[in-house]
C-alpha cells in the first residue's frame, strides 16, 4: 500500500465525535479513542452526555437501548445518519449502541453517510452451482462492483417476501466494523424483502455474549431470533438452536468441510458458517526499516528485542508508544492468545484427549515470557486490552507490533488510520524448531429454537452467508471467507494478500469439544489464571490451580 497524507489531529477528533454521534462507535470505544487523541476527561464526559448520557431507554429484553436524538428526525428508523435521507423502509431499527442522529433524517441510511470505501470488483467467473428447492445456489460471487454503502442485492428476495412484515431481532457484532456492516446488510435485506430488522449489537466480549445467550435460552425467551455464534459454541447451544439443514444445506456445503462438521451436532446443522479467524501479527514495516531491522520477528524473543528497539527510539517523540500490544484482559480473547503462546513454544494445547496440560513447566515458561513483556515492551494497561484497544493503539500509530484478527487489516489501511501504507502482516512468532500457530476463531449464524419468526430468520441467514455477501465482506472488510470459491476470488485475494503467505500457519483449536457445555467455565478458569500472572502472579501456582479446576470440568463433560 502506498503512503498517503493523513488527516490532522483536529480532523481525527472531529471524525471521532461524528462517529459517536452517528452510532458508528460504541461509547466504550469512543472513550478509548478519545484518550488516544488527547481529549480531556471532562471533554470525554461532556460528549458522552451530549450523545445520550448514562441513561438509555430499554427497547428489548436483551438490554437494547436507543439514545435520544439531538436533531429532528422524520423517520421511524433509529438508524444513524449524518445527513438528510429518504426511503425509510431500507433502514433497520437499531437496539443497543444506537446513537443520536446529527441531522434531520427519514431513516433511510443503514450506514453512516460519511463512511466511504473504495469500490472493489467482485469477479465471479464461471458459476458452479448447487441445487436447492427454491432454485440454485451460486458457489461463486457475481461479477459486480460493490462499495461499503452498496451491498449485494438479496437474490432470494422473491421467496423471502412471503414473510414481509415479520420482525427479526438479530444480535450482531460489536468488534471493529462488525456493527456497521450488520446495519448496512440488514438495511439492504429489509429494503429488498420487507422483513423488518431489529439489529442489536451484542457484547464485544465473547464471554459476556455467551452468558447473554445462556440466559435467553434458559428462559425460553423469543426476544432473540438470529444470533452470532462463536466457533466453539455449537455443541453447547445445539439443544436450543434450529436445524438449518432443511432449507440451507446446499448453501452450507459451499463452505470448507471442517467448519461444517464443527457446526453439525447429532446430524443437525445448528450454525451456518459465516467467516473465519486466526491470530496474526501486524507490524510497522516503516519502523523496521527506520531501525535497520531486516525482517519481522520469527521467535518471541526476537519480538521482544525488536519491540524494545523501536519503542526506545519512538518514545522521545511519543511517550505513549508501545512495542507490542495484544488482548490481555480477562476474557475469551486472552484464552486465544494463551493457546498461541503455549502451542508455539512446544507446550501443547490446554487439553489433549482426557489429559489437561496447562500446568507443565513449558506452559509456565511460555506465560512467564509474555509476563515479562508487560510493563517493558507492552503497556502495563495491556492486561485490560481487548480487540478494540489493540486496534486503537496500532492504528493510532502508538504500537510497533500487534496481535489481532484479520478484521483489523482493512481498518488499519483505512483513511482514518495513522498507519495506512506503513504496516504489513505475518505469522505470530514461535520458539526455535516450532511452527507458527494461530488460534482458530470465526463466527456462525444461528436461529433460536424459541423464535416466533424462524422462516424469516432463516431467509436473513441465507442472505448473510451467500457467496455475494461473503465476497463483499471479504473485499470491503477483510473478513476471512470460509467458502473456497470466494477465497479463490481475485478481488478477495487482492483485498487480503497476506492470506497466501499465511497458508502454512498451524491452526490450533480451543477445547470446546472436550469440555462441551462446560467450555465457558473452562475458558474462564484459563483466562482468569493467566490474567493474574500477567498482573504479577506466580505462574506455577496459578496454572496448577487452573489444572485442578479443568480436570474437574473435564470429568463432568
Amino acid at each position: 500500500m502506498a503512503d498517503q497524507q493523513q488527516p490532522s489531529a483536529s480532523q481525527r477528533q472531529h471524525e471521532l465525535v461524528n462517529a459517536l454521534a452517528s452510532g458508528r462507535v460504541s461509547r466504550r470505544t469512543f472513550m478509548v479513542r478519545a484518550a488516544v487523541l488527547g481529549f480531556s476527561a471532562s471533554a470525554i464526559g461532556a460528549f458522552l452526555a451530549a450523545c445520550g448520557g448514562d441513561a438509555a431507554t430499554s427497547t428489548t429484553g436483551t438490554g437494547a437501548s436507543t439514545a435520544p436524538s439531538t436533531a429532528a428526525s422524520t423517520g421511524a428508523s433509529a438508524a444513524p445518519s449524518t445527513g438528510a435521507s429518504t426511503g425509510a423502509s431500507a433502514a433497520p431499527s437499531i437496539g443497543a449502541s444506537a446513537a443520536p442522529s446529527t441531522a434531520a433524517s427519514t431513516g433511510a441510511s443503514a450506514a453512516p453517510a460519511s463512511a466511504v470505501a473504495a469500490t472493489r470488483t467482485v469477479a465471479g467467473g464461471a458459476n458452479a452451482t448447487a441445487t436447492r428447492a427454491t432454485g440454485t445456489v451460486s458457489a461463486t460471487p457475481s461479477a459486480t462492483s460493490y462499495t461499503r454503502e452498496n451491498p449485494p442485492a438479496v437474490t432470494n428476495a422473491a421467496a423471502a417476501k412471503a414473510f414481509t412484515g415479520q420482525k427479526v431481532t438479530y444480535i450482531g457484532g460489536q468488534v471493529g466494523t462488525d456493527a456497521d456492516f450488520d446495519k448496512i446488510l440488514a438495511g439492504k435485506f429489509q429494503a429488498d424483502t420487507g422483513i423488518q430488522m431489529n439489529v442489536v449489537p451484542g457484547p464485544a466480549a465473547a464471554t459476556e455474549r455467551y452468558a447473554q445467550y445462556q440466559r435467553t435460552f434458559q428462559g425460553q425467551s423469543a426476544d432473540i431470533d438470529v444470533m452470532m455464534i462463536d466457533v466453539i459454541w455449537p455443541a453447547a447451544f445445539a439443544p436450543f438452536l434450529t436445524d438449518l439443514n432443511a432449507k440451507l444445506s446446499d448453501q452450507a456445503k459451499l463452505n470448507v468441510k471442517g467448519i461444517l462438521d464443527n457446526n453439525t451436532v447429532d446430524g443437525k446443522l445448528v450454525g451456518m458458517p459465516w467467516f473465519g479467524d486466526f491470530g496474526i501479527l501486524y507490524y510497522r514495516k516503516d519502523l523496521l526499516q527506520k531501525y535497520n531491522i531486516a525482517a519481522p520477528p520469527k521467535t518471541w524473543q526476537e519480538l521482544q528485542t525488536q519491540a524494545k528497539t523501536i519503542q526506545d527510539g519512538e518514545r522521545g517523540a511519543n511517550p505513549n508508544f508501545a512495542g507490542f500490544v495484544f488482548q490481555g484482559n480477562a476474557y475469551e480473547g486472552l484464552t486465544c492468545n494463551t493457546l498461541e503462546w503455549l502451542a508455539s513454544n512446544g507446550a501443547g494445547q490446554f487439553v489433549d484427549g482426557n489429559t489437561v496440560n496447562i500446568s507443565s513447566s513449558a506452559a509456565a515458561a511460555a506465560i512467564n515470557l509474555l509476563k515479562g513483556f508487560v510493563g517493558t515492551v507492552s503497556p502495563r494497561g495491556v492486561t485490560t486490552y481487548q480487540e478494540d484497544e489493540t486496534l486503537q493503539s496500532f492504528t493510532g500509530g502508538n504500537a510497533a507490533f500487534a496481535r489481532n484478527w484479520p478484521y483489523m487489516y482493512s481498518v488499519a489501511g483505512g483513511t482514518t488510520s495513522q498507519v495506512a501504507g506503513k504496516f504489513d502482516v505475518t505469522s505470530l512468532p514461535a520458539a526455535s524448531g516450532q511452527k507458527p500457530v494461530g488460534t482458530v476463531g470465526g463466527w456462525q449464524l444461528g436461529v433460536s429454537k424459541f423464535s416466533k419468526v424462524q422462516d424469516a430468520s432463516i431467509e436473513f441467514i441465507r442472505y448473510m452467508t451467500s457467496p455475494d455477501v461473503v465476497a463483499w465482506r471479504g473485499t470491503v472488510g477483510s473478513y476471512v471467507p470460509l467458502q473456497q470459491a470466494v477465497t479463490d476470488n481475485a478481488a478477495v485475494q487482492a483485498a487480503q494478500p497476506y492470506l497466501k503467505n499465511l497458508a502454512d500457519v498451524v491452526r490450533v483449536t480451543r477445547p470446546s469439544n472436550a469440555l462441551g457445555e462446560n467450555y465457558n467455565q473452562g475458558s474462564t478458569v484459563i483466562f482468569q489464571a493467566v490474567n493474574q500472572v500477567l498482573n504479577g502472579g506466580d505462574a506455577t501456582q496459578q496454572l496448577q490451580s487452573a489444572q485442578t479446576q479443568l480436570q474437574r470440568l473435564l470429568r463432568r463433560s
